[in-house]
């Protein structure tokens, strides 16, 4: 794997996840109350032994710049390794960049220096577990110029992706960007096999036809739109069909660019045998871990039976530095540091870093972005319209998502009704 570069996309604007990527790329946004969404791409190039590494990044980088400087800096630059943030430098011309292609076109001058013989491409921006040296190894023993990461998805979701057809030796024979009516698996009329963004390619061939692409007018600059099918019919382009190291029977892989998605996405971890394994120590996913204490529960039973403060949390996960101070958690997520006051009751939702959550409040079906304070006897997610009517976002399956900015005024107006 030293012959290979590691090129990670993270420059999305996420516009979709809006408002949890007011103030935060997409990769940068917190998923599972631990980690963030990059760090399981990131994790996947670790585990596949893959460790040179260049994230390319672009919008509202800050987040994300410095969870990886504070949770992936412990490989050696001694021995060649590293995970560097590669910011938009306009080396080329002064504009930010205008497509996936255009974006590694250009970082080829930081691509040169590396030296590698092949370039690993991924997006930061989804959820799964793959061993990217298996998808490597198999570039090499078929000499392909260009392999394509592929999974089966339902035919209704097809025109959300790249379709890829092939013959009977998985060589791609076709490829249509994001086609309205995707052309179905010859073996499964339900299912179309859509590429991953994921692309491994012989470094020379790459630089030659990213300088082409640069200077053809018209262009989008797009790998899918207009590198891949280029290189159809003349150069040797083959699929890569996704195995997934999740180790259950359905294969996992989640892009969680909407809000309902990352919702359930989320939710999927706390049922009693999760979709995605995060305790697997073969495939362990890592992160930056914040230096604070274990979670605490607060018990105390004076006074009537009725009225005792009684913190607990069922069905949940309940990180670092957590405080369940008499208060109630069901089937939810607590980041670190999140507060839950005397009988305060918070169910199906997602609580991101220190949100506090004020004394007889009650919280369903919601995602509370970074340091909320939510006031006293406060309602959220009962009662949608009022919900909408103080501003907050509802989303279309009625998920109430309350950004950073929200005030506690705003959200204690129900409270003084």
């Amino acid at each position: 794997m030293t012959d290979v570069l590691t090129l990670i996309l993270a420059g999305g604007k996420g516009t979709r996840l809006d408002p949890l990527t007011r103030d935060r790329a997409k990769p940068a946004v917190p998923f599972g109350g631990l980690y963030r969404i990059i760090d399981f791409t990131l994790s996947n190039c670790i585990n596949s032994d893959l460790r040179r590494i260049l994230v390319l990044t672009q919008y509202k980088a800050r987040s994300l710049d410095r969870h990886i400087a504070a949770g992936w800096s412990f490989l050696s630059r001694q021995l060649d390794e590293y995970i560097d943030v590669l910011p938009p430098q306009q080396r080329i011309d002064e504009h930010w960049y205008k497509g996936t292609a255009d974006a590694i076109y250009q970082n080829i001058y930081s691509i040169e220096k590396a030296d590698p013989k092949y370039v690993l491409i991924l997006a930061g921006d989804h959820i799964y577990k793959m061993d990217y040296g298996d998808m490597i190894r198999q570039h090499l023993e078929r000499g392909a110029d260009l392999t394509v990461g592929c999974l089966p998805v339902p035919l209704r979701d097809g025109n959300q992706f790249g379709i890829v057809d092939l013959d009977g030796q998985d060589r791609i024979t076709g490829f249509l960007e994001k086609p309205k009516e995707p052309p179905a698996m010859p073996d499964n009329p339900g299912l179309c096999l859509a590429s991953m963004g994921i692309y491994v390619f012989t470094a020379r061939l790459m630089y030659e036809l990213l300088c082409q692409d640069a200077t053809k007018p018209g262009s989008d600059h797009d790998f899918g739109k207009n590198i891949i099918p280029v290189m159809l019919g003349s150069h040797k382009l083959f699929a890569y069909r996704f195995r997934d190291k999740n180790r259950k029977s359905v294969p996992y892989w989640r892009d969680v660019g909407t809000l309902d998605a990352y919702y359930q996405a989320n939710m999927d971890l706390i049922q009693i045998d999760p979709v995605l394994n995060l305790y697997d120590r073969e495939w362990p996913i890592r992160t930056h871990q914040m230096q604070v204490p274990p979670p605490k529960f607060v018990f105390c039973d004076e006074g009537p039976a009725h009225a005792a403060r009684r913190g607990e949390a069922h069905d949940s996960m309940v990180c670092q530095g957590c405080i369940i101070s008499g208060g109630h958690v069901r089937r939810s997520i607590l980041s670190p540091n999140v507060r839950v006051n005397s009988y305060a009751v918070v169910e199906d939702s997602i609580l991101f870093e220190g949100v506090d959550v004020g004394r007889h409040s009650r919280v369903r079906r919601a995602i509370i972005d970074k340091d909320v304070k939510i006031p006293p006897h406060s309602t959220i997610g009962y009662d949608l319209e009022h919900d909408r009517q103080r501003g907050f976002a509802i989303t279309e399956q009625g998920v109430v998502v309350i950004a950073k900015a929200e005030l506690p005024e705003t959200i204690a107006q129900q409270a003084k009704r």
